[in-house]
């Protein structure tokens, strides 16, 4: 399917790893220019310099997305070097596990700063470019602000942010003609996913047991499926897709978890 990405210029914040890393590859394999927004240059820079000697073509601004400046100075960068942007993935995230009985109000606070704050700066830095392009605001969502996870109260207020982040926005801009959707992860396999397992204390035995839980072919999602439904509602062929969750997570959510 044509997607119509060609020479397209979309940001993905927190896109030198994980499910952010998978959607960067997919749209350079569009013919899309993605934007690398990311606090680990290392990692940016040699997912960028991969797809370069591929012949295709990135871009890298190093950014803590919790600093609204350093936010600013991305979109800045990236405006200056193309002249405007056609979409924005907001990625970035962590499950940072800071709870209700052991957290703190001020980890709780960072924990926000951390996982939705810049959902809104970097939107709100790119809209009038957004603006001029008609573009598309893709959010990626844990279902953990649905189903809860137990001892992270920061990451599930997070993304319930994101949740309203989404319908607010889709909403608002609609009479810009640009488009806000939402994929909602359930439990899909990345490094952070893997660092995360391993800290239970019989990994296996979890691993299993959540497994287990998945309806379709009980096994996890892969990032590049997570990926292939960014690009998909980045693109003109999933007009007029507006205020929408996708939940690409093998019908975990929707269907009979046995909890």
């Amino acid at each position: 399917m044509e997607l119509d990405l060609n020479s397209k210029i979309i940001i993905v914040t927190g896109g030198a790893r994980g499910i952010g890393e998978s959607i960067v590859r997919k749209l350079a394999d569009e013919n899309a220019i993605p934007c690398i927004i990311d606090i680990n240059r290392q990692l940016a820079d040699e997912l960028a310099n991969a797809l370069q000697q591929e012949g295709k073509n990135c871009f890298v601004a190093i950014a803590d997305l919790t600093n609204p400046g350093q936010c600013k100075k991305a979109i800045d960068d990236i405006i200056n070097e193309f002249g405007h942007i056609d979409g924005v993935v907001n990625n970035a995230g962590l499950n940072d596990g800071v709870s209700l009985e052991n957290g703190t109000y001020e980890k709780f606070i960072q924990s926000l700063k951390v996982n939705a704050a810049h959902y809104f700066s970097i939107t709100q830095c790119a809209l009038d470019a957004l603006k001029t392009s008609k573009g598309s605001v893709v959010n990626i969502c844990s279902k953990v602000a649905q189903t809860g996870q137990g001892g992270t109260s920061g990451y599930a207020a997070a993304n319930g942010v994101r949740f309203g982040l989404t319908t607010q926005w889709a909403k608002e801009l609609a009479s810009f003609d640009i488009r806000v959707n939402a994929i909602v992860v359930a439990e899909c396999y990345t490094p952070q996913y893997d660092w995360w397992i391993k800290q239970q204390p019989n990994p296996e035995a979890s691993l299993n047991a959540i497994i287990s839980k998945i309806p379709f072919e009980q096994r996890m999602t892969l990032p590049d499926e997570i990926a292939d439904t960014a690009i998909f509602l980045l693109s003109s062929k999933s007009n007029p897709i507006n205020g929408e969750f996708f939940y690409v997570d093998g019908g975990y959510v929707h269907l009979d978890r046995r909890v």
